[in-house]
C-alpha cells in the first residue's frame, strides 16, 4: 500500500499522554534511546553542539538544556563527551512526564552536572529558560506547525548561542525500514505504533525552510543526516 508523506500527519502518539507510566513506557524510552544511539542520532546532536561552541575556551561554562529529554541518554552522552574533552557543561533535561523524569534521574545518578525538571514547556513559555544552547532531539515532530513556531520563538529568546534540532525526515522509505527495525529490536506495540506515526509527523526540508522564513532567522543550517533525519542548527548570537 502506498504511503502518502505529502503533508505532516496530525495523528496522536500514545506517548503524548503525559500521565502515562509503567514498564511499557520505560521499555519504550530505553529502546528509543538505543535505536537513536545505534543509528548515529546522538552524533547528529553532538556535532551540532560542536559547531556552536567552536573554539570557545575549555574553561568556559556552557549551559545546555534538552527539551523532551526522554530517559536522558543524550545528556549522559554530552556529559561523557565533556569529561573526556575537559569541557565545562552544565546540563538540564526537561520533560512533561514525571515518570520519564524519574527514570532519567535514576539512570543519571552518577552524573553531578545533570539535573532534570518535570515541566510542560507550553505552560512555561512566558518563563525564560536561560541557557547557552537549547536541544530538541526527536521532540519537535510531536507538535503542530503553529506550536513549533511558538516554541522556537521562545527558544530563540532563551538560548544565547543557538538551538540544535535533530528530528525525523518524513519518508516512505524510512517508514518501511522502521517496520523492519521493529522486528530486529522486538519493539513493544506502543513503540512500534508511535514510531510509525512519528515518521509521518516528521519533516521534509521544505517544512524547515518554511519555519525558518516565518521565524525570520538570520543564520543557521539544515542538513540531511543518516538515518533519515535532519540536523537544523539555529544560531542566536
Amino acid at each position: 500500500m502506498a504511503i502518502d508523506t505529502t503533508y505532516r500527519s496530525t495523528a496522536p502518539e500514545i506517548m503524548d499522554d503525559f500521565a502515562m507510566e509503567g514498564e511499557i513506557l520505560r521499555d519504550a524510552l530505553d529502546k528509543i534511546a538505543s535505536i537513536n544511539q545505534l543509528l548515529g542520532g546522538n552524533k547528529v546532536t553532538l556535532d551540532g553542539i560542536k559547531s556552536l561552541i567552536g573554539s570557545k575556551p575549555k574553561d568556559e561554562v556552557i549551559r545546555i538544556t534538552d527539551i523532551g529529554c526522554g530517559n536522558g541518554d543524550m545528556l549522559r552522552t554530552l556529559a561523557d563527551y565533556a569529561k573526556g574533552k575537559g569541557l565545562q557543561f552544565i546540563l538540564k533535561g526537561i520533560d512533561a512526564n514525571s515518570f520519564t523524569i524519574n527514570h532519567a534521574q535514576s539512570l543519571s545518578k552518577n552524573y553531578q552536572n545533570i539535573t532534570y525538571q518535570c515541566s510542560d514547556i507550553f505552560d512555561d513559555l512566558a518563563k525564560d529558560e536561560a541557557c547557552d544552547i537549547m536541544l530538541c532531539t526527536l521532540t519537535l515532530h510531536h507538535f503542530k506547525d503553529e506550536e513549533i513556531i511558538d516554541l522556537l520563538e521562545n527558544f530563540k529568546k532563551s538560548a544565547k548561542m543557538g538551538i540544535v534540532i535533530n528530528d525525523l525526515q518524513r519518508s516512505a522509505l524510512a517508514y518501511r525500514l522502521f517496520k523492519a527495525l521493529c522486528y530486529v529490536f522486538r519493539l513493544n506495540d506502543m513503540s512500534r505504533e508511535d514510531g510509525l506515526v512519528s515518521i509521518l509527523r516528521g519533516f521534509k526540508r521544505a517544512d524547515l525552510v518554511k519555519y525558518s522564513k516565518q521565524l525570520k532567522l538570520k543564520s543557521g543550517s539544515i542538513k540531511w543526516k543518516w538515518a533519515f533525519r535532519y540536523q537544523w542548527i539555529i544560531e542566536t548570537i
